[in-house]
């Protein structure tokens, strides 16, 4: 391939970042990967680039693979409503479901403080939002709707009340509900939508403008998590479907709520907005929220940032539920996307998939490194290597010679150890 097949842009300070923003152009949506879950210059370039994406082209919100309530709580101390707190470290420790490293860590709490200190100088919808995609808080958000609506709207706090006690007697453990479901043929479903419904139907005035979207939220979270744990248990890529289907309602949902001339930043995992059509989860009937959203959006108005790195250090577990370790990353594998760009150079790199049409090895799918929240070093050529056709997946790529692990808060994490239900530790 010699020694410098492709353009690519050396990538030692913020400034170089100007290629980037420049590719990015008039995008409406932006979604900025990581190869872990675990790294800290994926989390530290990520908040460079949205500190940009704010400042120079106006974005309104960042929507992160986080929990809808806890990523609230966080979104209500950045734009400065009543009683939301005042210590971002002390705030963070709402994120106590495992894996607490993924934002209750020091780099989100730098994230944290621009945000307040950037909408503090700014009036109402002006003030930029951190909110969750996720699925995983059925409880948190039932118990959260439950609370509100018992001060506001008996009826519909009723309803809340009912889809609550269906679920009791599973002790809120996802795993115990999954696995009565697949094996007697009653579930909470028709009593989590029939909440939905009337929660859709009120209207709540409160202190905090976004009360009304938060509740209705939550009540989906709830309707879609239900869905997620009865799908969970017969092992299936419908899962993950129905994961990432919530995710991108609920994008939607954000972004039609900032209006019609809102701009959108995402932060997940590569797996989620790497476009699943050129990888092998196509091969599985998967598809994710970077592919739906180049699907509804239009490719012109959707970027997909990759991230990736060589080798270094992570936060992960052993297993799911397991104490959090920070690991040795290997030098990626032979063959792979990392290994070819460790071979090209050591330089940290921004490269643009405009740039890579005319490199044969690249049209076709190539290996691409994937670490989850569970991870074994030993064990990584088998199972962390993603085909991936790296062009068409992303439109721009940044790549590390060699990270460092998060750095975490310290905190316990809530009831101890979670069941081992999870199959996609993305």
């Amino acid at each position: 391939m010699g020694n410098k097949p492709f353009h690519y842009t050396a990538l030692t300070k913020e400034k170089d970042l100007d290629t980037l923003i420049s590719e990015i152009g008039d995008a409406r949506v932006v979604m900025l990967g990581e190869a872990s879950h675990g790294t800290s210059e994926y989390y530290t370039w990520r908040t460079a680039i949205s500190k940009r994406l704010v400042q120079e082209k106006g974005f309104n919100f960042i929507a992160v693979e986080g929990d809808w309530p806890e990523c609230y709580a966080v979104n209500r101390l950045v734009k400065g409503y009543p009683n939301a707190g005042s210590k971002i470290a002390d705030v963070l420790q709402v994120y106590r479901r495992w894996p607490t490293w993924m934002w209750a860590n020091w780099e989100v709490a730098a994230l944290t403080e621009w945000l307040r200190e950037y909408n503090n100088q700014r009036n109402g919808k002006e003030k930029v939002g951190f909110y969750g995609l996720d699925v995983y808080s059925l409880w948190e958000s039932l118990d959260q709707i439950v609370r509100f609506l018992e001060r506001n709207d008996g009826q519909a706090a009723e309803a809340a009340r009912l889809a609550i006690n269906c679920f009791e007697p599973f002790n809120r453990d996802p795993q115990t509900y999954a696995q009565a479901t697949a094996f007697v043929p009653t579930d909470c479903e028709s009593e989590v939508v029939e909440m939905l419904q009337k929660v859709q139907q009120q209207r709540t005035f409160t202190d905090d403008p976004e009360q009304d979207f938060n509740t209705k939220q939550n009540a989906l979270v709830a309707a879609n998590a239900e869905k997620y744990y009865r799908a969970m248990v017969r092992g299936s890529s419908e899962s993950w479907n129905v994961r990432d289907s919530h995710m991108m309602e609920t994008l939607d949902r954000l972004l039609e709520f900032h209006g019609p001339e809102a701009k959108a930043i995402v932060w997940e995992h590569n797996t989620h907005i790497g476009d699943a059509r050129y990888t092998d989860m196509a091969d599985d009937g998967m598809f994710n929220i970077g592919q739906l959203a180049r699907e509804k959006y239009g490719r012109e108005n959707v970027k997909l940032v990759g991230f990736g790195s060589y080798q270094g250090t992570v936060i992960a577990g052993r297993s799911w539920g397991a104490p959090m370790q920070k690991m040795d990353v290997p030098p990626a594998v032979e063959g792979s996307w990392e290994e070819m760009l460790h071979n090209i150079s050591t330089d940290d790199k921004i490269i643009l998939s405009a740039d890579l049409k005319n490199v044969p090895e690249l049209q076709q799918r190539i290996g691409h490194r994937a670490i989850g929240v569970v991870y074994d070093p030993k064990y990584e050529m088998f199972g962390n290597y993603v085909p991936t056709v790296i062009p068409e997946r992303y439109d721009a790529f940044l790549y590390f010679e060699e990270t460092e692990a998060v750095h975490p808060l310290r905190m316990k994490n809530r009831g101890g150890k979670e069941p081992d239900l999870y199959p996609w530790n993305y």
